[in-house]
């Protein structure tokens, strides 16, 4: 555990030329990834299964592709993001709304311990600190302020994801979202950051395109059987396996997560193994 003031050479540069930084930043782990390129990946606390499914592959390909992930380690999308970066052999960041000491939630003790072995814990909280309510909106502009870009998957209408967002786009930060179902209310709010102009993006291909970021080691396409590549959509699963869309996209996802498939980018996939 250290600290790092403001003006030290070692702050995170991105973040010191936000509006606001803060002064003071207690870090565990490697301090030297803020320096490397990072997108934030965030959205919804009680999150869906695809939802989950999905952030956990945006981070993972975007691992790959040597892009730090930042999060905020909350239940959700955030501990699904900084899981998938882990599980890819990659980095990621997580920005504490508790003291350097205080895991919140409690189960991602294991979690933290990963994260600062391999990534970075960061706070402006002193050690001992509580997870009081008015911390995180002020952790989440870090989250955006470490980051080039803040990824919104699955966010209702008062999501905190959406102040996430907010603060991106005042730091002069892109904001992009990936869609999902409409029925229940739960994509109302990343919906909206679409209506006023974030960039809609179905996979970490799609991310990297927007950032002008090298996209090489995002999912590269695998060969299908004879040498051939294998191309399809949601769509042509719907109607091959007789399933509603939304059922097409779970099952592509989990085997998307088992490696029988990989995403290529806008809402394209291909096979290797024959599964689909």
């Amino acid at each position: 555990m250290q600290t790092i003031r403001l003006g030290s050479p070692s702050f995170p540069p991105l973040l010191a030329q936000i509006p606001d930084p803060p002064d003071e930043l207690w870090v565990r782990g490697d301090l030297s990834i803020c320096l490397k390129p990072a997108i934030a990946v965030v959205g919804a606390r009680a999150a869906s299964r695809n939802g989950l499914a999905m952030a956990a592959a945006i981070a993972g390909d975007l691992a790959r592709a040597g892009v730090v992930v930042v999060s905020g380690l909350a239940r959700g999308i955030d501990s699904a993001a900084h899981a998938g970066a882990l599980a890819a052999g990659g980095l990621t960041v997580a920005v504490l709304g508790t003291g350097i000491d205080v895991v919140y939630p409690a189960e991602h003790r294991e979690l933290s311990e990963r994260i600062a072995l391999s990534g970075l814990l960061v706070t402006e909280f002193s050690p001992g600190a509580p997870p009081e309510v008015f911390h995180f909106p002020r952790r989440n502009r870090i989250i955006s302020g470490l980051s080039r870009a803040v990824v919104v998957i699955e966010a209702a209408e008062r999501s905190g994801s959406l102040i996430t967002a907010r603060l991106a786009a005042d730091q002069g930060r892109d904001v992009m979202v990936v869609p999902g179902p409409v029925l229940g209310g739960r994509n109302r709010g990343a919906h909206a950051l679409i209506r006023d102009g974030a960039k809609l993006v179905e996979s970490a291909v799609d991310i990297l395109q927007e950032l002008g970021l090298d996209q090489s080691l995002a999912r590269r396409s695998p060969e299908g059987e004879g040498g051939e590549l294998v191309e399809f959509t949601v769509d042509d699963i719907a109607k091959q396996l007789k399933l509603g869309p939304g059922e097409a996209l779970a099952r592509l996802l989990e085997w998307e997560l088992t490696g029988e498939i990989q995403r290529i980018g806008s809402g394209r996939f291909v096979r290797s193994r024959g599964k689909v």
